[in-house]
């Protein structure tokens, strides 16, 4: 054998262990994740619905990741600033965003954003949804979701249907009411829940469209009346109460949901192990329980059902801003 054929022999053997190595490297990276803390990136204040989700689910992936999982709340413009700071972070699972069906909604509000909404993320795992209510005082005249149909239906543009602010999912869900009930009403947006709490409590508008959760106080105490909530299924928190589309409202499904996601070029193998640990969290009894306290029905996920629930969505609340003719921001 010649020098040149022995070297070529030599070449071919250390480039054979070199690959095998680095075959052998990249499981042990994804073993190794997570190597720091890492961040959930909470695009609204402290104590919301949504920041305390993150908190006890994040209380739990700490445990199960060996690393802290902290907080960062990024509140205003609609989320952008939040999200925007995960679409730009290194897409290596250590920063994540507390996503939501709001974020859906301003995918079609604004004209347009610094991130592709459904390109830029991966979304990892819902976390849980959160029922929407149809409200009236405990006095009103409407015992069911039928009669305040039926009293629409013959008094066209005199009910007057409150919500939080507009482009807000309770502002479109009235909006969603409207259309898929198929009357004329005046949907009155508030700046905020207690400013429409208080409107609904001083008649100044004849029935209110509200996460269940933030009104649950006033049902307890017989100040409101629940019609109907707009979920797929009846709420575990109320479960006398009939869904919309159980009262004759076919299409007027609206619920409220969060969920976490990455950057869209995080690694696959950090995502499934993101995923793994965010369900193993939301399967846990007494989580469930902190959820449940809150009105928040603990609900994981696989990565492609909640791309696909964030996809369906952004198409389903685009098109009702354009029906309602809600100017983009």
């Amino acid at each position: 054998m010649n020098i040149k054929t022995l070297l070529s022999r030599r070449a071919a053997i250390g480039s054979a262990i070199a690959l095998a190595s680095f075959g052998l490297a990249a499981p042990a990276m994804a073993q190794a994740f997570p190597t720091k803390p890492l961040r959930i990136v909470v695009p609204f204040g402290a104590g919301g619905v949504g920041d305390l989700t993150a908190r006890i689910v994040a209380a739990e992936m700490s445990q199960s990741l060996g690393q802290p999982v902290l907080i960062e709340n990024r509140p205003g413009a609609g989320g952008v600033v939040a999200a925007d700071t995960v679409a730009r972070a290194e897409p290596d699972g250590h920063m994540l965003f507390l996503m939501s069906n709001g974020t859906a909604v301003t995918a079609g509000l604004f004209k347009s954003l610094p991130y592709d909404t459904v390109k830029d993320f991966t979304p990892v795992s819902t976390l849980g949804t959160f029922d929407i209510a149809v409200l009236v005082p405990t006095d009103s005249p409407f015992k069911a979701l039928s009669e305040l149909v039926a009293f629409a239906k013959a008094n066209p543009n005199q009910l007057n249907i409150g919500s939080i602010n507009i482009g807000s999912t309770q502002n479109l869900a009235a909006e969603l009411f409207k259309s898929s009930a198929d009357i004329d009403a005046q949907v009155v947006p508030f700046n905020g829940t207690p400013a429409l709490i208080s409107a609904l409590r001083g008649k100044q508008v004849d029935v209110g469209v509200e996460i269940l959760g933030p009104a649950l106080s006033q049902i307890k105490a017989g100040a409101f009346r629940v019609l109907a909530v707009t979920g797929q299924k009846r709420s575990t928190v109320l479960p006398e109460v009939p869904t919309a589309v159980e009262q004759g409202v076919k299409g007027f499904v609206a619920s409220s949901w969060n969920a976490l996601a990455v950057p869209s070029r995080t690694p696959r193998d950090v995502v499934v192990r993101l995923n793994r640990d965010i369900n193993a969290a939301l399967a846990k009894p007494e989580l469930k329980k902190k959820l449940a306290d809150l009105s928040i029905d603990a609900d994981g996920s696989t990565p492609e059902q909640a791309a696909q629930l964030l996809a369906s969505d952004i198409q389903r609340w685009s098109a009702v801003i354009q029906r309602a003719n809600i100017p983009k921001q």
